[in-house]
C-alpha cells in the first residue's frame, strides 16, 4: 500500500484515504457477522402471528397462576367450533407468513396427548379425547402455506407449580424430565418447525435447569428452526426487542452480544442490538391484538372485551416500528371458547392487510447496487413519492453504519431522511414530495455497502 502511494500526489492521497475511512472498499472485516441461512429466510418472512389457547379462558374468574387449586378441570375444555382453518386464514389476511401456536401455556394444560401428564386435551371431552389441536395447527399451516412454529413455556407451570414455588434438588430433576419430554414430543411428531418460541428462554444447568439437554434436543431433531430466546448455545437465535407494544428501538441491529431471556412481564430498555456484536440475534416485535387493558394482558380471550382491540390502523403504526426497524413482527391472536379466533378480531387483521397492501402497492421505482452511493432515476419529470424503503443483503452481513438520502428538487440535491441501522428492512415514511431522482449516499460502513433493493412508493395512487 505504501509502495503505491508513493506514485500519486499527495491530493490523491488523502482523496483515496477519506473513501477509505468512509467505506473499507472490498476488504471485509475477519470478525464480520453474518446470519444463517434460516435467519435470511425468517427476516423475509417479516409478519408472523403467535395463537393464544389454554384452558384458563374457561375460567377467567377464578384462575390465580400461583395457585394449582384454581385450575379448571378438563370437563370444561369442549370447544363446540374450534377451526384451525380459520386461524390461519385470518393470519394469512394480515400478511403473515408463519404461525406460532402456544402448545403449553402457564397453566400446565397440552393442546396434544402428551404422554407426560394427564393434563392435556387427550382427557378432554372434545372429540371424545381423540383431539390434538398441535396437528389440527400443523395440517392448516401446510394447506395455506404458512410456515408453521409452537411456542413451549419451560419456565412456568401452574399444575407442578413451577415459578411459583422453590423446588428441592429432586422436584427440580423430575420438573426438568417432564419439560424434556414434553419437548421431545413436539419436536419429533410434527414435523419440522420454523420457529420455536421460548417465554423467558431455558434455565441454564448452572441454575439447575436444562438449556444443554435443550440445545442438544434442537440439534437432533429440529435444527432448522429459528429459536426465540433460545439456549445461547444454539444456532438460528432471535432476541426479544424490551416491550410486547411492537416498538422496536432505533437504531436497531440484527447484531447483538447477548440473547434475551425475558417473560416479557416488563419493559427493557437498551436492546438496541449492537452493531460490532459478536453473534446474528435479531429481534422479534411481539404484541397482542388486544391491549395490555384487557385480561391477561391482551394475549388471552375473554367474552365482552372488544373494547380492547388495537385497531387496524394502530396495526399499522406498529409495522412501521418493527418490520420497518429491521425486526419481525409478531401479533398475538386470541381464541375463544368456541375455538374461533373472533369475527371482530379477524375484521381487524383483514382491514390490516388490505391497508398495508395498499401502502406499498404502486412502486414508483426501484434498483439495487453497491458501494457508497446508489442513485434511482425515477422520470424525467418530477413524481411524488411518500415512500422510500432500503435493504441490505444481510446474508454478506450488516454493513452500513450512517447514511444518508437525497432527492433531486428544483434542480438541487436536497436530503430526504437520513438514519443508521437498516438490516433487513428500514421504512422511511415521508411527507410526500415530488423528485426525479433520489441517491443513497452511505456516510460510514465498515466494508462495501451491498444494497439488496431501494424502492420509492406513492401509497396514495392506487
Amino acid at each position: 500500500m505504501k509502495y503505491f502511494y508513493t506514485y500519486i500526489t499527495s491530493l490523491a492521497y488523502i482523496s483515496i484515504f477519506s473513501i477509505f475511512v468512509a467505506c473499507t472498499g472490498n476488504v471485509v472485516p475477519e470478525n464480520l457477522v453474518l446470519p444463517t441461512e434460516e435467519q435470511v429466510a425468517w427476516a423475509n418472512a417479516e409478519i408472523g402471528v403467535i395463537i393464544h389457547l389454554d384452558i384458563n379462558i374457561y375460567a377467567p374468574e377464578t384462575f390465580q397462576y400461583n395457585d394449582k387449586n384454581t385450575l379448571p378441570p378438563l370437563s370444561v375444555f369442549n370447544p363446540s367450533h374450534l377451526d384451525t382453518d380459520q386461524w390461519i386464514k385470518a393470519a394469512k389476511s394480515a400478511g403473515a407468513n408463519y404461525a406460532v401456536l402456544v402448545a403449553k401455556h402457564g397453566t400446565g394444560f397440552a393442546l396434544w396427548p402428551t404422554k407426560a401428564n394427564d393434563y392435556h386435551i387427550g382427557n378432554t371431552n372434545w372429540k371424545n379425547g381423540k383431539g390434538d389441536i398441535v396437528a389440527d395447527f400443523i395440517a392448516s399451516c401446510e394447506k395455506y402455506d404458512v410456515k408453521p412454529g409452537i411456542y413451549y413455556n419451560t419456565n412456568v407451570n401452574t399444575l407442578y407449580g413451577a415459578a411459583f414455588k422453590k423446588f428441592d434438588q429432586d422436584e427440580q430433576k423430575a420438573y426438568n424430565n417432564i419439560v424434556l419430554k414434553q419437548l421431545t414430543e413436539l419436536w419429533t411428531n410434527y414435523g419440522p418447525l420454523f420457529e420455536i418460541w421460548f417465554d423467558g428462554g431455558v434455565m441454564t444447568d448452572q441454575k439447575g435447569g436444562i438449556a444443554s439437554s435443550v440445545s442438544k434436543l434442537i440439534d437432533t431433531h429440529q435444527p432448522q428452526a429459528i429459536l426465540f430466546q433460545g439456549p445461547s448455545s444454539s444456532n438460528n437465535l432471535i432476541r426479544w426487542v424490551g416491550n410486547e407494544d411492537g416498538r422496536v428501538p432505533y437504531p436497531h441491529w440484527s447484531t447483538s452480544n447477548f440473547t434475551t431471556s425475558s417473560l416479557g412481564i416488563e419493559e427493557i430498555l437498551g436492546l438496541n442490538g449492537d452493531p460490532d456484536g459478536t453473534i446474528w440475534c435479531p429481534g422479534e416485535a411481539d404484541f397482542p391484538n388486544r391491549k395490555k387493558s384487557a385480561w391477561n394482558g391482551g394475549w388471552l380471550w375473554r367474552e365482552s372485551e372488544e373494547e380492547h382491540l388495537f385497531s387496524s390502523d394502530e396495526f399499522i403504526e406498529r409495522y412501521y416500528t418493527s418490520v420497518g426497524h429491521n425486526a419481525n413482527m409478531l401479533i398475538g391472536m386470541v381464541i375463544d371458547t368456541a375455538g374461533m379466533f373472533p369475527s371482530a378480531d379477524a375484521h381487524i387483521f383483514k382491514e390490516f392487510g388490505e391497508k398495508i397492501n395498499d401502502i406499498f402497492y404502486h412502486k414508483v421505482a426501484i434498483t439495487k447496487g453497491e458501494g457508497d452511493v446508489v442513485e434511482l432515476k425515477i422520470a424525467k419529470t418530477p413524481v411524488r413519492i411518500d415512500h422510500i424503503v432500503i435493504q441490505e443483503d444481510i446474508a454478506k452481513g450488516e454493513r452500513v453504519r450512517e447514511y444518508r438520502i437525497d432527492g433531486w428538487i428544483d434542480g438541487n440535491w436536497k436530503c430526504i431522511c437520513e438514519g443508521t441501522s437498516i438490516g433487513h428492512k428500514r421504512i422511511h415514511k415521508i411527507p410526500e414530495i415530488e423528485v426525479t431522482k433520489i441517491r443513497f449516499i452511505v456516510e460510514k460502513s465498515i466494508a462495501r455497502p451491498h444494497l439488496k433493493e431501494i424502492s420509492v412508493f406513492d401509497s396514495n395512487s392506487k
